[in-house]
């Protein structure tokens, strides 16, 4: 696949020179499951707008990868994700990795897209990008990242291929809708939300 480079455990110093030039960069993660305290994270994809994707390998009882953490740190550099609350909880629970800042398109999507119920990443692209995602990798093992097909990585690099472009149709959509200050709000609460996934708090909002 051309733009696409495995790595294992980190990033290089190069991909990491080259990352962090761009304005804003694509990130999902692949996991063994939805709960970061139990779900260990396997994979790390990365896209810049240039169509430049990297997967990179999470070893089993990793629990660092500094130039990944420079990356995904750096001020300058808007991380996009689709569902960002899962991807940040998991990046802080396994690399210490305190993601800003941060886009969320399934945020997004149910702010602006409000005329549907369905704001998966999978309805996402085939509306905005008119390309239909396969997504029959989603629920597969991941924990074995030495001998990942090549279908699993042809599914872990299109979650992040088309996330560049749906996240600026998006912003359009936002600011047509003049939504687009109320979506950097809830942008700006996910770090809290994040925090209070990871202790296990749940409804603090709710009256009961």
């Amino acid at each position: 696949m051309s733009n696409f480079q495995v790595c294992d455990r980190d990033i290089s110093e190069d991909i990491l020179s080259s990352y962090l030039t761009a304005d804003r960069l694509a990130v999902d993660t692949e996991t063994m499951g939805l709960l970061p305290w139990r779900d260990r994270l396997c994979l790390v994809q990365l896209c810049d707008p240039k169509g430049q994707v990297t997967a990179v390998k999470i070893a089993k009882d990793q629990t660092e990868a500094p130039h990944l953490k420079k990356l995904l740190e750096a001020s300058n550099t808007l991380k996009v994700f689709h569902f960002a609350r899962f991807d940040m909880a998991t990046l802080l629970y396994y690399l210490d990795i305190d993601v800003n800042p941060v886009f969320c398109t399934k945020i997004a999507s149910k702010l602006a897209r409000t005329y549907t119920g369905k704001h998966g990443l999978k309805e996402l692209v085939q509306e905005l990008e008119q390309v239909e995602l396969d997504k029959s990798s989603q629920s597969s093992d991941w924990g074995n990242v030495g001998n990942l097909s090549e279908d699993q990585l042809n599914y872990a690099a299109n979650d992040v291929r088309y996330l560049l472009n749906v996240q600026q149709k998006l912003v359009m959509m936002l600011e047509r809708e003049e939504r687009l200050d109320l979506a950097q709000n809830c942008f700006d609460c996910l770090p809290t939300i994040v925090t209070l996934d990871l202790l296990h708090y749940k409804d603090i909002f709710e009256h009961h």
